[in-house]
């Protein structure tokens, strides 16, 4: 009987995942991995549930009781000194320079598909498993089944080498599906709430948790088709590009969008309306390029944000790496720091991060 590890988040997908593997025939084996010291960020009140303890610690409690249901053994690994030093460092590095990261898709290169794979060989596993929506055949990763929950943006940067001997058992489901098998198992994860945002920042005002980590630098907000300051920003880390939310700006706060950042002179520049031409992008260069097609193509579609409908592009290859990204169409809020990921119909071809918005061949002076 071959062995399959599967990570066990405490949420439906995982434990219906297990499920399903059961039924296949496999031995399975639950690790849940702890990524995040809840002391770590310098709170003396983190994020608790309604029960009062750290979600990580229900997370736990709810893996264990769907593992002791099924007759699973479960294993608990810490992996919160790999997780600060691979996903966290690269998160505020990259919010100090501007831009706007994706810890989620860093986590699935370096710890669900690369340490928590070595712990799992560790325990004699033939494969991994995880509750990810998306599906692999004859070495291609494909999206899910459900357009609505397709994970494959998120595993981008997840090696051709780090998918061997990797199971997605409910990569051909939809949630419904999902959660339907959990009721009839009369699960504990049947109809709890998906996981959103960050993991380690919780159910968190996220301006308030990244306080403890950079400190606020307040400055000037600058309307981009006027160049009136209009207002004051309370840190440039806490505004990403198309921002419409949260800005605090007063006036005509429902037509503002974030267009752009200097970090010299500490402005966040604003426009007005989200058919702005400011926001228009019509290519890009895109680097630390992790490509999973066979051969480099010249056209395919791209997501530029995770549930954004494709794109047509055309990739111009600068190196292996480095792909010069073109959407005459143009397309709005494309923003560094952040995932662009190609497709050629159902196949993910990978992806890699927004390094530079160019209009019309030309790098734009407000990003």
């Amino acid at each position: 009987m071959k062995k399959v590890v599967i990570g066990m988040s405490g949420g439906v997908d995982s434990s219906v995942a297990a499920i399903i593997l059961q039924k296949q025939g496999y031995e399975v084996i639950g690790l849940f991995m702890r990524n995040w010291d809840s002391l770590a960020d310098g709170e003396l009140n983190g994020p608790t549930t309604k029960s009062g303890i750290c979600p990580q610690e229900e997370d736990y409690n709810d893996a264990k009781a769907v593992c002791d249901k099924l007759g699973i053994k479960l294993y608990r690994k810490d992996f919160v000194k790999e997780y600060w030093n691979y996903v966290f460092t690269y998160f505020l590095d990259e919010l100090k320079n501007g831009r706007t990261p994706n810890p989620d898709i860093m986590c699935n290169k370096y710890i669900k598909f690369d340490m928590f794979a070595e712990e799992a060989r560790k325990l004699g596993a033939d494969y991994i498993a995880t509750g990810h929506y998306a599906r692999l055949e004859d070495g291609k990763l494909l999206r899910g089944k459900d357009d609505n929950k397709d994970q494959t943006y998120f595993l981008s940067q997840v090696s051709k080498e780090q998918f061997k001997n990797v199971l997605f058992p409910i990569g051909d489901m939809i949630k419904p599906e999902v959660r339907k098998i959990a009721e009839e198992y009369n699960l504990i994860t049947a109809k709890k709430k998906d996981s959103t945002g960050i993991c380690f920042i919780g159910e968190r005002n996220f301006k308030n948790f990244l306080k403890n980590y950079l400190p606020n630098q307040p400055g000037d907000v600058i309307n981009i088709d006027t160049n009136e300051v209009i207002g004051r920003h309370i840190g440039l880390m806490n505004y990403t590009i198309g921002q419409r939310k949260g800005l605090n700006i007063g006036g005509t706060e429902d037509k503002m969008f974030v267009v752009g950042k200097d970090l010299e002179k500490n402005v966040l520049y604003i426009c007005l309306g989200e058919d702005n031409d400011y926001l228009i992008t019509t290519s890009a260069i895109v680097d630390q390029v992790n490509y999973l097609g066979e051969e480099k193509l010249k056209k395919c579609t791209a997501k530029f944000r995770y549930r954004q409908k494709d794109i047509e592009v055309e990739l111009e290859w600068l190196s292996d790496t480095e792909v010069l990204v073109k959407y005459p169409q143009g397309v709005k809020a494309v923003t560094p720091g952040q995932a662009c990921v190609f497709y050629n119909g159902e196949e993910c071809l990978g992806g890699g991060i927004i390094k530079e918005v160019q209009k019309d061949g030309k790098k734009l002076w407000y990003l």
